[in-house]
């Protein structure tokens, strides 16, 4: 209880339930990107990226830049 009260003192929450519920969204936002984080991750070992990709997003990002105005 001293570390909430600590965080209400800060100004984190004006109560400790307030720091509670703010402490139960960031946990569920960090569990949420991890899981996209781990999704990405297991798609590139199923479909690994090939030369070709790299061609194709060479070439995007050289008709991107060249499409710019400077």
């Amino acid at each position: 209880l001293a570390l909430i009260d600590d965080l209400v003192e800060q100004g984190v929450g004006d109560t400790r339930s307030a720091v509670i519920r703010q402490g139960v969204h960031h946990l569920a936002d960090l569990v949420r990107r991890a899981r996209v984080g781990a999704d990405i991750a297991a798609s590139y070992r199923e479909c690994p990226q090939t030369s070709e990709d790299d061609d194709l997003a060479m070439a995007n990002a050289t008709a991107m830049t060249e499409a710019e105005p400077w």
